[in-house]
């Protein structure tokens, strides 16, 4: 496995397992600001999935093209990183609504990126292991650190869990900083041209 992957993976181990001190606690704590209803967790929750979808889709289009792709993966994870610092000063519903807008647009910015610089960089014959080397480690890691936000949160309370997030989320974005930037052929040319040079789609002209 290449550096870059590494750090890929390494870098969303935090991010994804940061936040899976929350998610189990979220609707709990929604539920106990001013304006928190059970149809208020859900429409932050639809808007979230709907700013993100409505911003990747296009932006991946472009970010394809884009010779600065670990800027815009950068980018991406301090917005969703700033989610767990709302959270804190948070004082009715619609801090909430607003912070499910903000990590809607940074998840919708990091993630085709990030599937971008992960896919340009999988190792040949070794693409399954790979994925699922990735997903068993953000699986295991989310599924450690839900129990442990509950405990966290029932006892220290949620503005310490919340801290505890942001600071785990914002160790996984300086870790992409360490990603090198536009060195070498895979983050100098567009993944379409990566793609055309590993003859792995037909060229202009067939």
């Amino acid at each position: 496995m290449n550096r870059t992957l590494k750090l890929l993976m390494v870098s969303d181990i935090f991010v994804l397992t940061g936040f899976g001190l929350i998610d189990p606690i979220l609707a709990i704590f929604i539920n106990d600001i001013k304006g928190g209803t059970i149809v208020a967790v859900g429409i932050a929750t639809t808007l979230f999935w709907i700013v993100k979808s409505l911003v990747q889709l296009p932006f991946s289009k472009y970010v394809d093209r884009s010779k600065e792709k670990r800027t815009w993966l950068i980018i991406g994870t301090i917005l969703i990183a700033l989610i767990p610092f709302i959270y804190i000063y948070a004082k009715d519903i619609y801090w909430i609504y607003a912070a499910q807008i903000i990590h809607g647009i940074g998840s919708g910015l990091a993630f085709p990126t990030w599937l971008g610089l992960w896919s340009i960089n999988l190792e040949k014959k070794k693409e399954s292991f790979q994925w699922t080397l990735y997903s068993t480690l953000t699986s295991i890691g989310t599924a450690v650190t839900a129990s442990i936000g509950a405990i966290i949160a029932e006892f220290a309370g949620f503005k310490t869990t919340f801290i505890l997030v942001g600071i785990m989320s914002m160790i996984g974005c300086f870790i992409l900083f360490w990603l090198e930037k536009e060195k070498n052929k895979r983050f100098k040319t567009s993944s379409k041209d990566y793609y055309k040079e590993e003859k792995l789609v037909p060229k202009e002209g067939y």
